[in-house]
Parts: structure tokens; sequence; C-alpha cells
């Protein structure tokens, strides 16, 4: 996995094995988990989400602890998937990265516990696979606003967005911050010490 510019983002880009049948992958190896991240991903839920064009989900994040990391792939379509630093007192705190995500480079990304995801779908519909570290948990779940300017997440232009009730009704980062929603960089680097050490 290469790491993104976004502490405890990664991105997986498989090897394709092509023939007169199709192809065939690997998306998903713990192997390459433990080798980069020192832990392994413990798999509590897997997500599969039909998105129309324009439509994004997120910015979404989790208390930590436990947090939810994700693991995401697009198999039909395509998207553009973004992880945002929400971690306070992370050295990139409001830091975000952006991974192109489709059905023919089949790359994958990694967030870690503390980090927001986000994805825009570009193509007429995409269809994307997660798999979650923690299942889902309303009382723990997060969100900022997408579109919110001092994150200054550079969605594409031809694109209009559309987003759930939700999402639209979200805080701002600032406002998330005031109210203590965000999580804690220190208490986030405990926990992944504690994978580590598990």
């Amino acid at each position: 996995m290469d790491a993104l510019d976004v502490n405890g983002g990664w991105v997986f880009t498989p090897r394709i094995h092509s023939d007169r049948r199709g192809s065939f992958l690997e998306w998903f190896r713990n192997a390459e988990f433990l080798a980069d991240l020192g832990h392994k991903l413990d798999v509590a839920q897997a997500n599969c989400s039909l998105s129309l064009r324009g439509v994004i989900r997120g910015i979404h994040f989790s208390d930590v602890p436990p947090g939810q990391a994700k693991y995401i792939t697009c198999v039909s379509g395509a998207i553009l998937d973004v992880v945002i630093d929400l971690r306070v007192g992370s050295p990139g705190y409001g830091r975000w990265a952006a991974v192109p995500l489709n059905d023919e480079t089949r790359l994958a990304v990694f967030a870690a516990e503390g980090l927001g995801h986000a994805f825009i779908t570009l193509s007429d519909q995409a269809t994307v696979l997660y798999m979650c570290s923690t299942p889902y948990a309303p009382a723990r779940e997060h969100c900022v606003h997408p579109l919110d300017p001092d994150i200054g997440i550079t969605w594409p232009l031809d694109v209009t967005p559309i987003l759930s009730d939700k999402d639209a009704a979200a805080p701002s980062l600032e406002q998330a911050r005031s109210a203590g929603l965000l999580p804690d960089y220190g208490a986030c680097l405990a926990h992944v010490a504690r994978l580590r050490g598990a």
C-alpha cells in the first residue's frame, strides 16, 4: 500500500490478472495491512452502496475509541474518494487527499480511525464496497459538511452535488470542533498503538 498525503490514509493498487475470460484480482489482503500498518484490519461489517451521478456521501466519521476504519473500492462505475484528517491536534488537521476509484484500475483506499471519509459519483451510477472495522453505531457516528469552504475539497465542477438531508444539515468543520464532536489525535494514536500491540 502507498501512503496518501493524509496520515492514516493509504491507497492499494492491486495486480490485475487478465486473459480472454476477463480478469481476476485480490482487492484485500490482511498481510498488506500487517506489513504497512503494523496491524491487521478486523472486519466487523461490509457495506455496499449504489449511488447516482453527483451523489456525495460524507464526510462521515466515528468517535475514537473505537472509531471505524474503512477500506473502500468501487466495483462498478467511477467515484472520487476523499479522506480528510479530522483529528484535533494532528499536524495534518483539515488536510484531505482524493483518489479516483473505478472499475478499471480497481484501486482501494484505507481510511484509519479518526479520519473523515466522503466520495462523489462521477459515472451515471457507481457501486462502492467498503469494509468497516466496527459495526454501524448511530450514537457514535457524526458528519461534517462536504462542501465546507474551510476544508476546500475540490469536487469536480462538471457534477452537480446531491446530498442526503443529513449531510446537507451537517455542521462545518469549525462547528463540529467547537461542539467537541471531532476525534482527538492523541486518542487516535493510542488506539493504533493498542491495535499494534494486540
